[in-house]
């Protein structure tokens, strides 16, 4: 008998039904390769699920996904939805989702492929080989912290407030994590902080060092963020594994995505106690969604780290990514990433023509 493993899908907003449904077509050729039965289920989440049920992540959607072997989703979010009170924005939905599945770590590879690299704005032989790993902290940090909203003070001035906190259960479980991740890979972490300015960051880097710093194996340096941010563009090539917590690692990550040439590369995994959500780092770019235009490879890629890290079928991973590499060479190109002389594919397309890589 096939195994069987229960996959939530969530299209969510703007270009999302379109690029899980390219990954769908990839998965489901896995599943007649590896004669295994992925049990697709759809949920509601973000904007769409305002519009269905009057929140952005209805209980439903919270349990299908505990119950689930993985979590794939496409990206939530748009104008249409700017007017709603904040706690009711699509973006609570990835907030609520990751609360709820207690995820706690985020991991966004970084990978250059050789035949994008002359649509990286870096030098090809700064960005060439490129392969770091940003372990981003996602369950704590400013995101979570207590908010206040604009309000109007003692002195008549305006004001709002956002808490950047961190406790050492938080810290110490991601750097627990990052510690094993590192091991298997060339062994270098670099911590990321603003310990100069930010008491939070002082405690990270003292758990940092604490942990990471006291392992033999292991390199450890730290670097501010903005320092950071500088050397991403310098030289990629530098970096291995990057730690760093919720916000930074947002942003640090969105950087270094244009280094592959496009964010619609980059796929991500969010892991923790629960269910892990696998999805690609970009927006729901609604001023394009139903053109056929999209990027998929970013939410494909997010299905071969699904493969790999819920469903123990790292071999089945290791052919979307190969695939992926193939379907480039041979010069396909979503809209993005199209020059003249290349092949313009739509992004319906895309899944089709990389399920076919996957002998």
């Amino acid at each position: 008998m096939n195994k069987e493993y229960k996959i939530v899908l969530i299209n969510g907003d703007g270009i999302g039904e379109e690029i899980v449904a390219a990954a769908k077509v990839v998965l489901e050729k896995v599943a007649n390769k590896y004669q295994v039965k992925f049990d697709f289920t759809r949920a509601l989440a973000g904007g769409e699920a305002i519009d269905a049920v009057g929140v952005p992540l209805p209980d439903t959607t919270i349990e299908a996904c505990k119950k689930a072997d993985a979590v794939l989703l496409g990206a939530v979010g748009g104008p249409k939805w700017d007017h709603v009170a904040p706690k009711l924005r699509p973006e609570q939905a990835i907030l609520g989702l990751r609360k709820a599945l207690s995820l706690y770590v985020n991991l966004r590879p970084i990978k250059v492929f050789d035949a994008l690299l002359e649509f990286s704005p870096l030098k090809p032989e700064n960005v060439a080989d490129t392969d770091l790993l940003i372990v981003r902290e996602l369950n704590g940090g400013i995101y979570y912290g207590e908010k206040k909203e604009a309000y109007i003070d003692t002195d008549g001035v305006e004001k709002a407030s956002d808490l950047e906190i961190y406790s050492r259960p938080e810290i110490e479980r991601l750097m627990n994590f990052t510690k094993n991740i590192a091991k298997l890979r060339n062994k270098k972490v670099t911590s990321v902080d603003k310990a100069n300015v930010l008491a939070s960051s002082r405690l990270w880097r003292k758990i940092t060092n604490d942990i990471i710093g006291q392992d033999s194996e292991l390199e450890l340096e730290h670097l501010y963020v903005d320092n950071c941010a500088m050397q991403m563009v310098l030289k990629p090539k530098q970096f291995d594994v990057v730690v760093t917590n919720n916000i930074f690692g947002d942003i640090l990550s969105d950087e270094a995505a244009v280094i592959a040439g496009s964010i619609g590369m980059l796929p991500s995994a969010s892991l923790g106690d629960g269910t892990a959500l696998y999805e690609p780092i970009h927006g729901s770019a609604p001023d394009i969604a139903g053109q056929n235009i999209a990027n998929p490879l970013g939410t494909i890629l997010s299905a071969a780290m699904m493969l790999k890290y819920s469903l123990n079928m790292s071999e089945a991973a290791e052919d979307i990514e190969q695939a992926v590499k193939c379907f480039l060479q041979a010069g396909y190109r979503t809209a993005d990433l199209y020059r003249p002389g290349l092949k313009k594919v739509g992004t319906n397309e895309v899944g089709e023509l990389i399920s076919q890589y996957i002998k």
